[in-house]
């Protein structure tokens, strides 16, 4: 089996992505059995004014060095549950240490898979207002849909003050709901939760509109990828692949 490490950005989504990729293990290998993984994690704040200074080139530097350190640790192979950081990510640069999973292309599969013709995105704001998800959704002939402005501004309000601290609450639950309900008043035939922190909040059965689950998606890709049952990836930065 290969070493799967995981490229953390923020604390929430990449842990939930661990403990789903273990799941997985679970549910297919038998009690207590999974691939090995190891995480990394270089705290957010170290990011974070590069975020707000638009200085992409710096974040990579940032999330190149965790890769560095998961190829020390063993790992053969990374994923990243944050798809904002996938925008630094695509940044020119030498190849990172480790081939990885590329978020936006495994969640754009399978709406293509889904037969999705119209996807809502809610993400934070640099996700929503960001090229990622349009061109790989376009890529597969579905077409991307965004909030309005304001409810993008709540969206990304909620992330960072409240789902990347661990922060879960109802109301912010009808606040998102409501988001989706107008995604499906738009023509929206699926909406992808791609902050990896959404998926804590909302759920399949709160949702007005089927889910795309990047963090889970993603831990089912490099759980597959782990027990050689999907190609070894072979992305190291820069733009990725598209369909």
């Amino acid at each position: 089996m290969e070493h799967l490490g995981i490229l953390a950005h923020s604390a929430e989504g990449a842990a939930l992505c661990f403990r789903a990729f273990c799941h997985e293990g679970f549910r297919e290998l038998g009690p207590d059995d999974h691939p090995d993984v190891t995480l990394d994690l270089i705290a957010l704040a170290c990011s974070m004014p590069y975020w707000e200074a638009g200085d992409h080139d710096a974040v990579r530097a940032v999330l190149a060095e965790s890769v560095r350190r998961l190829a020390a640790a063993g790992a053969t192979f990374f994923a990243c549950p944050d798809n904002t950081a996938h925008m630094a990510l695509e940044r020119p640069g030498d190849d990172l240490a480790l081939p990885g999973l590329h978020i936006a292309e495994v969640v754009a599969d399978r709406a293509a898979r889904d037969g999705r013709t119209r996807v809502g995105v809610l993400g934070t704001r640099y996700t929503m207002d960001g090229p990622v998800y349009p061109r790989e959704l376009a890529a597969r002939g579905i077409e991307a849909m965004v909030p309005d402005a304001a409810d993008r501004g709540r969206v990304h309000e909620i992330i960072f003050g409240e789902l990347v601290n661990g922060v879960v609450t109802e109301e912010s639950r009808r606040a998102y709901v409501r988001i989706i309900e107008r995604l499906a008043e738009r023509g929206c035939d699926a909406v992808a939760l791609v902050c990896t922190e959404i998926p804590l909040l909302v759920t399949p059965e709160a949702s007005p509109l089927p889910t795309l689950d990047s963090t889970r998606l993603l831990a089912r890709a490099a759980f597959e990828v782990a027990a050689g049952r999907r190609p070894m990836p072979s992305w190291r930065g820069g733009p990725a692949v598209t369909a």
